[in-house]
């Protein structure tokens, strides 16, 4: 019976099949990732096998003679498991099961279960059992009359529901229950966000694809403390921290959940509200991890799954990030950038320079302001020393002179 298989704790060994098509994927970088997302789910790559065809088979993922290859390696390699790089229909779930007689699972699942092994905020949570319920309830068409038993129990009357039947009313009872929850917590988000607008501190949002390096980036310019690690979705949940540039400048922070190719929409969509934190952000922080060979094709992913939550008109300035790990120098760009600077965010190297740009692109959207406030307004000096860019300031008989740049906000406040 074909189920939604999770990756357990205990040793898995799994055999990675892909489909080669004519659009273009490079298959073997592909299923090189999913690899890597095994790894981080606890199990074993044993095998990869890549079968080239015009398109996916509709009803099997890959032809005949492939499945009867992947099932005898399956026998012969001892594996406990088949990975499809791609996400299957309900009917190619099923009859990929039954053929290889053995468990199979797509790249779907398998980024599911990490997103559920990392979650730790109740957000996080509630938003990876949407993404899995909604990812289930879709599987539950087409599979085998074994779902169709009878039912029965206290508080059903007759012959009970059918299985198939009880399971979609269970899911789509919990989809609703958790929905609730989620708007509960997308509001006070929402109030967060409206509080941190009426805060002119400027916004910068740090996007990238998945181990780019986002999280240990945020950790050495504001000592988070935000788990880094050398694997897929280290981290889920977006962490604000607050960082004072050299010009006394408070400036905030958010990391965001690390983007990759094929990422499902069930995830998509359940991380929304999450990933929209770029959206109303101030400044774009593209981190690259320039080290990657797929460092373009990655940046192309970000730039998409941006441009489908909205993200538009935007300043982004683009770290390629990880030049301690480049052997041979190289020129790497980013004509969607209007900044791009060079660093390491392990050793500290260039990460003077990106500040510098992030000061620059920050003044560039200031209002000089030269005035003389009197004593008895001088807790406004205190304002812009904290949002501002004090030049100047310089003590009179009439009060205190002041040249700054300052936020176009500020300056209205302070006009007044």
């Amino acid at each position: 019976m074909a189920e939604i298989f999770e990756i357990k704790e205990q040793e898995e060994r799994m055999i990675l099949v892909g489909v080669a098509t004519s659009d273009g994927d490079d298959t073997e970088q592909s299923l090189d990732e999913l690899e890597e997302l095994i790894k981080t789910a606890g199990a074993d790559t044993i095998a990869k096998v890549i079968q080239n065809r015009e398109s996916v088979h509709p009803g099997t993922y890959i032809g005949k003679g492939k499945i009867e290859e992947v099932r005898l390696l399956a026998q012969e390699l001892d594996a406990t498991g088949v990975v499809c790089d791609d996400e299957l229909s309900p009917a190619q779930l099923k009859n990929l099961e039954e053929a290889l007689q053995i468990k199979v699972m797509d790249r779907t699942v398998t980024i599911l279960d990490i997103f559920a092994q990392r979650a730790s905020t109740r957000e996080g949570k509630i938003q990876v059992e949407l993404a899995q319920l909604k990812y289930r309830s879709s599987r539950l068409v087409g599979l085998r009359s074994s779902l169709s038993r009878l039912g029965g129990g206290i508080g059903t009357k007759g012959p009970g529901e059918k299985k198939l039947e009880m399971d979609r009313r269970l899911i789509r009872d919990r989809i609703s229950q958790l929905n609730r929850e989620l708007e509960d917590v997308v509001r006070t988000r929402e109030t967060t966000r409206s509080q941190r607008s009426k805060n002119p501190a400027p916004v910068i949002a740090i996007v990238g694809y998945t181990n780019a390096g986002k999280s240990t980036l945020l950790n050495t310019l504001t000592s988070a403390g935000v788990l880094s690690e050398d694997k897929l979705f280290a981290t889920l949940d977006p962490t604000t921290r607050n960082l004072k540039l050299e010009s006394g400048q408070q400036i905030l922070l958010t990391d965001t959940v690390g983007f990759i190719r094929k990422l499902p929409h069930h995830l998509i969509n359940a991380f929304r509200s999450t990933l929209e934190e770029a959206k109303y952000a101030d400044i774009i922080l593209h981190v690259v991890d320039s080290s990657n060979e797929e460092a373009y094709k990655h940046m192309h992913v970000v730039y998409e799954t941006l441009d489908n939550l909205g993200v538009k008109d935007k300043t982004i300035i683009t770290a390629f990030n990880k030049v301690d790990k480049v052997e041979e120098q190289q020129i790497l760009k980013d004509f969607k950038a209007d900044r791009t600077v060079q660093i390491s965010a392990k050793t500290g190297e260039g990460l003077d320079d990106l500040l510098n740009t992030i000061e620059e692109i920050l003044k560039e959207h200031k209002i000089l302001i030269e005035k003389v406030f009197p004593y008895s307004d001088a807790g406004k000096i205190q304002v812009i020393r904290k949002y501002g860019q004090l030049l100047q300031e310089e003590y009179q008989s009439e009060g205190i002179y002041i040249e700054a740049y300052v936020p176009k906000e500020i300056y209205l406040q302070l006009s007044k």
